[in-house]
């Protein structure tokens, strides 16, 4: 038996397991694209109208969020489709590689499914090896995919250049699954693991941003910067993509040296031991929620306050992205008119509340997860209620949105008081940002009343944070109807800082929040454990 074998069986076992999660994935992502530029004539028919779009280009907002802009003094749909397209796609697709490399690795392990796995004649790299290949057969999948559709979406996109951006997807997508192999290694949880690659995600985005906007060399120390630098549709440049598969490549031999000396459910980071007395706050069900929950929660509010200050400290330059730009008409209608630094205050306010929905959706679900772990149940044997103990998981979750809230408020004014010396920008501003706290307790209480009625598809709360996700970013550009807008509980909140606070909306959806949550609550008493 060689470290290989069994290779080909687990890969048509991951293929069958993840047939419907696989699909999803990389369908979203290909008619996201594909159904945005397929857009792009109607919203931008003539030349003047997307060489107007493309002055969000010359812009240091516009290059912290799409790039460097290549092609910007002759904006064609190609151009265009790059710029605007490509950023975006990149995150999903390395988000896509990361959770299913670490969900058929350090998961298995983590659930002792690898060790019955490897009692049969399977090879210790096996595992690995056929996560790898599923990973990299999904993004070549996606890449044919959107080679073959994109000139079909949109008349004027080469082959050429739909091969280039198609690549340059599947280059991050390789990268950040080597990435997520080794981050396998570290950690003895899943958990852990997602949030090591994650970070990477977003400090790699995070260093393109800047590199972009200060046109330093720091772009090419990014993936998403050799995405970026292969200029699809303007001028290809093939050479770029050979630097993600030497990053992939390097990241894959460090995942398979480590694999190959450590033991089965052990990681290289050792968990450290705990103390010989447990603190009196674990005595209560909050308090082991807290301390399950306590450093996504510090990483999550970390994240949130830097955001703010990156977002507070350009609202001055961004202000004058608004001025004279007819490609943004839609959105600011939706936003509403106002003084154009406020406009993009009121704009970043709202994404970062659909980011922090992800946080809650994550807590409220951390009870599903001790459910299957079978750690639930044995708490619940002893004199602690069902309502306690998914209470304390609902109150980290709720508590914790304000938190994050309160970070991107907070960092945001800072920001705001530092570059504009007015002091009362800074309660104004977090005032704005916890306004949409109602908002996101409705996405708690979604994800609760799906964990108490049918647990095993709880999971189903993110997919109807991805609809609308997709609706508020692509619906002006896909021209959805107003209809579709109100479906998400964002949309009701007053705009803050444009609009006034009012009470009304935030009470409505404070009550609808409490019925989901109570919803959840019953239906998780009566309902049996999943064991």
């Amino acid at each position: 038996m060689t470290s290989l074998t069994g290779t080909t069986r687990l890969i048509r076992f991951i293929l069958r397991r993840d047939r419907v999660r696989l699909s999803v994935w990389v369908l979203a992502i290909a008619l996201s694209v594909l159904g945005s530029v397929a857009s792009f004539a109607e919203t931008y028919p003539t030349a003047a109208d997307r060489q107007t779009r493309a002055e969000v280009l010359d812009n240091p907002a516009g290059q912290l969020f799409i790039g460097p802009g290549y092609g910007s003094d002759n904006y064609t749909y190609g151009a265009m489709t790059a710029n605007e397209m490509l950023p975006l796609a990149a995150v999903a697709v390395a988000l896509m590689s990361i959770f299913l490399v670490v969900r058929h690795t350090r998961a298995e392990e983590e659930n002792e499914r690898a060790e019955l796995v490897r009692a049969a004649p399977v090879g210790r790299l096996a595992p690995l090896t056929a996560t790898l290949t599923v990973a990299v057969g999904a993004q070549l999948g996606l890449a044919a995919l959107l080679t073959i559709g994109l000139p079909a979406s949109l008349e004027g996109l080469s082959t050429t250049g739909s091969l280039a951006f198609s690549t340059a997807l599947a280059g991050v997508g390789v990268v950040f699954a080597g990435l997520a192999a080794v981050a396998a290694q570290l950690t003895v949880a899943a958990r852990g693991a997602i949030g090591i690659a994650s970070m990477a995600v977003g400090g790699a985005y995070l260093v393109r941003s800047v590199g972009d906007m200060n046109d330093t060399a720091l772009k090419w120390v990014s993936p998403f910067g050799w995405a970026t630098e292969m200029r699809a549709y303007v001028d290809e440049r093939w050479w770029p993509f050979l630097l993600s598969v030497a990053l992939a490549a390097g990241a894959v031999a460090v995942a398979v040296a480590i694999n190959r000396q450590r033991d089965v459910g052990f990681g290289i980071i050792a968990e450290r031991p705990g103390p010989p007395r447990a603190a009196r706050a674990l005595g209560s069900p909050f308090g082991l929620a807290l301390r399950l929950q306590r450093a996504t929660l510090s990483w999550w509010g970390v994240s949130f306050f830097v955001l703010g200050l990156l977002y507070g400290g350009i609202a001055q330059e961004a202000a004058s992205l608004y001025e004279d730009i007819d490609a943004l008409e839609d959105y600011l209608v939706r936003i509403g008119a106002a003084d154009p630094a406020d406009q993009y205050l009121a704009l970043t306010a709202s994404v970062s509340a659909l980011m922090a929905a992800g946080y809650v959706i994550q807590s409220v679900l951390r009870a599903r997860s001790e459910e299957a772990a079978l750690r639930a149940e044995p708490m619940l044997a002893t004199p602690v209620g069902r309502h306690r103990w998914l209470g304390s998981h609902l109150m980290m979750a709720l508590g914790g949105s304000i938190v994050l809230l309160l970070a991107f408020g907070l960092g945001t004014g800072i920001a705001r008081v530092i570059s504009t010396g007015d002091a009362g920008e800074l309660p104004r501003l977090i005032g704005a940002a916890l306004a949409y706290a109602p908002a996101l307790w409705v996405f708690g209480g979604l994800a609760a009343a799906l964990f108490g009625l049918v647990p095993r598809e709880a999971a189903a709360a993110w997919g109807v944070l991805a609809v609308i996700a997709f609706i508020g970013f692509l619906g002006p550009i896909l021209q959805l109807p107003d209809w579709s807008y109100d479906l998400s509980p964002l949309e009701h909140v007053p705009t803050l800082p444009v609009a006034d606070f009012s009470v009304a909306p935030e009470l409505v959806l404070t009550a609808v929040a409490a019925a989901l949550v109570g919803l959840g609550l019953v239906a998780f008493r009566r309902r049996d454990l999943q064991t």
